[in-house]
């Protein structure tokens, strides 16, 4: 029996040699190479253009048979109520115009019809507030053969399901191992490299060396999302010395901008394989690492951020001044303290799009380990980037009038809605110093209606 198996096992054999050495040979000659030299074949785009073409075909095949089963198709919507700009004191005058024949004027302080007004804001926000929605995947309106991306799914024809079963088989079966292997083969050189070209002594030839080995190890890790990425306006990069703030998304977004040139990183320590990576990383180039201890200490993070910027040698600073991820259709609230150092802000707007993958991290629905899954089981991470002017603080602007002036041209720029509440609210509540405020409005209303009375 053994030598009957004999020829079969070195069959075996020689073909999974013959295998490994393709698909190796393959994996050097199109990814990692390119990424070495940062040169692009084509591929990825070509590929982009061929599923936009298959989605187009999906999305108009499930409107025919919708419309031949007499089906209603969901249609997404950024808002659910209809407002109209008003103030507080013109919809409560309005409340009392239509429940009361009396002149306003002579109407008295308070009124009971003025609690239908905050009772119906209320309702709304419940209903519709522009905070919540903000921490949510964003739905589609056309179909791009994932289930998890448009509530039209169901059954319309044997050829739109036997599609959507061979793209699970592409994306599963090929593109998934495809893109862990690149992943941990991207994760690992730069482990390797970084703590090889930190033994060297500091000088010229570690920071070119360390610079390379970056953008090299970024770079494929960039192809492991099969990411297609589009730079504007390059000769706005950010400089040394400088602090470069970008509207947050996902994690993969220090990736999007790490591929495209080299900055320090700012963030607390971790254990396990994300902190060998901060180590290593760290032996090459002077990343700003924080201890659990020491992130709240608001003073000691800006002392150390300042003495990073003010050595022009140094890599400029990457922050996420939001401090959390939100779904890429609007920009919340930057913290304050990175624009209070001083330094040149050079901001950058990121804007994804949703058609081929969802990257937006819902961090309270999913971990990192599924979230990288679902990113590397989708079809594409398709996003732009600008580079906008440098902004400095100018004479009389304090911190927050500076951080609400550069979200505004991010917001801008990247066709984002620019909204002043706290990114924070995706996990705590509302502060009280919100609700003090609608308070003050109304009872100044009120005061300003007596002063005007005695007046007269």
């Amino acid at each position: 029996m053994g030598l009957f198996f004999d020829p079969f096992d070195n069959l075996l054999c020689i073909l999974l040699g013959i295998s490994f050495t393709v698909w190796f040979t393959s994996l050097l000659v199109f990814i990692i190479v390119p990424a070495i030299f940062g040169v692009s074949f084509g591929i990825r785009r070509l590929y982009m253009k061929s599923l936009l073409k298959v989605f187009e075909w999906a999305t108009l095949r499930i409107e025919r048979g919708a419309k031949e089963k007499n089906h209603l198709l969901y249609k997404p919507s950024n808002a659910i109520i209809a407002r109209e700009p008003t103030s507080l004191e013109e919809e409560i005058k309005e409340i009392r115009r239509s429940g009361s024949n009396r002149d306003l004027d002579s109407a008295s302080e308070f009124e009971m019809s003025d609690i239908f007004y905050f009772a119906r804001r209320g309702v709304e926000s419940i209903m519709d507030d522009e905070v919540t929605k903000r921490f949510s995947g964003e739905e589609l309106e056309s179909w791009n053969l994932l289930t998890r991306s448009n509530y039209n799914f169901h059954y319309i024809s044997l050829r739109l399901t036997v599609l959507w079963g061979l793209g699970v088989l592409i994306r599963y079966g090929f593109l998934l191992p495809l893109r862990v292997t690149l992943a941990f083969t991207g994760v690992g050189l730069l482990v390797f490299l970084t703590s090889i070209v930190g033994l060297l002594p500091n000088g010229r030839m570690k920071n070119f060396l360390s610079e390379k080995v970056h953008l090299m190890c970024y770079r494929i890790c960039v192809r492991a999302l099969t990411a297609i990425i589009t730079y504007h306006d390059r000769e706005n990069k950010p400089k040394n010395g400088g602090i470069c703030v970008a509207n947050h998304t996902s994690p993969i977004d220090v990736i999007i901008l790490a591929s495209d040139g080299c900055y320090a990183m700012v963030g607390q320590i971790h254990g396990g394989l994300m902190g060998v990576i901060q180590r290593s990383m760290v032996k090459a180039c002077p990343h700003v690492w924080f201890e659990r201890s020491e992130v709240k200490d608001r003073h000691l993070v800006a002392k150390r951020l300042s003495d990073h910027v003010e050595d022009k040698t140094k890599l400029p600073i990457l922050i996420f001044p939001e401090g959390t991820c939100i779904n890429n259709t609007s920009v919340m609230m930057f913290k304050k303290g990175s624009f209070e150092i001083g330094s040149t802000v050079y901001p950058v707007a990121i804007k994804y799009d949703p058609r081929f993958g969802d990257a937006f991290w819902n961090s309270s629905k999913f971990g990192m380990v599924n979230y990288l899954l679902r990113m590397m089981s989708s079809w594409a991470i398709v996003c732009s980037v600008w580079y906008l002017p440098p902004m400095c603080r100018e004479d009389g602007e304090d911190a927050v009038q500076f951080a609400n002036r550069v979200k505004a041209a991010i917001a801008r720029q990247g066709g984002l809605v620019d909204l002043l509440w706290d990114g924070g609210l995706k996990r705590g509540k509302v502060k009280d110093t919100f609700k003090e405020e609608q308070q003050k409005l109304y009872s100044k209303m009120l005061v300003g209606t007596q002063e005007d009375r005695s007046r007269s």
